[in-house]
């Protein structure tokens, strides 16, 4: 009878080998161990034998059935995992750019010129200490307007054609200063972070002119910050990202959240300062609204003024985009042609 079972142990192996999928596994387990299976048949035979044979024929058989067991349990993992590799290799499809996708016809776009500039720009902030914060785009009358001092009566209001929501108390942020309004609210002095995002203003669109555009606010302010502190940033900004000496001026300019203010041109980089429909044939751009934050802004923020001071800017990101590129035409950035996008930065 123990040879009865080492024939059964030998007989399960090469059956076990000779077993293609899970259908076949099962039989095999019913055959060897269900109630009518050969191991059963030969426990069936114990009651004609002696007691000292029957101990060591039901100790086997239960090491036999035990081993039987392991084997078909990983047998089963083995066969499972075969067949959903091949079913994966039987319906998979490559969904990347450089294949399927282009072989219908389409071809890899890239990162859009914007996304570009915006991640240079924050990693030379970054760099120099900057946070980076973020803010919705649905905007509160507050955030938008009364925390960056400017009053229901204040005349800027009529500076910014503004889509309201039929409440009229909610609209589409017409600025990134309300992120500017938001960050200082949640930060102690001293503190520097920027806020990139897109604005929205109902205006006609011509080659600079777009009625969704995207902005980048800046802000820095602690204890003794100057008109110079704001122009070394400025500075390090232009220089790191035309990787080269612009020409700039800096002339007065009126925005209710900063005073004094200013605006910080640059010449050309389309035309060279001879003039063009970007420029509006003046050779210069208007870049970045700058300035000393206003102290009714740092009281908006929860910031004594008496002890505290700071400057901000608010970056046009596309018209730097056009620089950098030499782009003539704004609407190319709002266009979704891949065909543009793809001049630029592959995935």
């Amino acid at each position: 009878m123990l040879q009865n079972l080492e024939d059964l142990k030998n007989e399960f192996s090469t059956a076990l080998n000779e077993v293609k999928d899970q259908s076949s596994l099962v039989n095999l387990k019913a055959d060897f161990l269900g109630k009518k299976g050969k191991l059963n048949n030969i426990l069936k035979s114990l009651k004609d034998a002696t007691p000292e044979v029957r101990k060591t024929l039901g100790m086997k058989s239960n090491q036999l059935k035990e081993t039987i067991l392991a084997d078909i349990e990983k047998k089963m993992t083995a066969l499972e995992l075969f067949e959903i590799n091949e079913r994966l290799k039987k319906n998979w499809q490559d969904i990347t750019y450089r294949s399927s996708l282009r072989d219908q016809g389409l071809t890899a776009a890239g990162y859009h010129p914007v996304t570009i500039i915006q991640r240079e720009i924050e990693d030379i902030f970054t760099s120099m200490g900057f946070e980076i914060l973020d803010g919705p785009h649905i905007e509160n009358e507050y955030y938008n307007f009364e925390a960056l001092n400017i009053p229901d009566t204040h005349p800027a209001r009529d500076m910014q054609d503004t889509f309201w929501f039929k409440d009229m108390k909610h609209l589409l942020r017409t600025h990134t200063s309300c992120i500017q309004a938001r960050g200082m609210e949640k930060r102690t002095p001293p503190f520097k972070f920027i806020g990139p995002g897109k604005v929205f203003r109902c205006e006609a669109t011509d080659a600079s002119h777009e009625a969704a555009f995207h902005q980048l606010e800046g802000m820095m302010v602690g204890k003794d910050i100057s008109v110079a502190n704001l122009i070394y940033f400025m500075k390090t900004l232009l220089s790191e990202i035309f990787r080269k000496e612009v020409n700039v001026r800096l002339r007065p300019g009126f925005f209710p959240f900063v005073e004094p203010g200013f605006e910080l041109d640059i010449e050309c980089l389309i035309c060279g300062g001879s003039g063009c429909s970007v420029c509006k044939q003046s050779g210069w751009v208007e870049l970045l609204p700058c300035g000393m934050v206003h102290p009714n802004v740092l009281r908006h923020g929860n910031v004594n003024p008496d002890e505290y001071n700071g400057f901000a800017f608010g970056l046009g990101l596309d018209r730097l985009v056009m620089m950098r590129y030499g782009i003539d035409d704004i609407r190319h950035l709002h266009s979704g042609n891949l065909s543009f996008v793809s001049q630029f930065k592959t995935f």
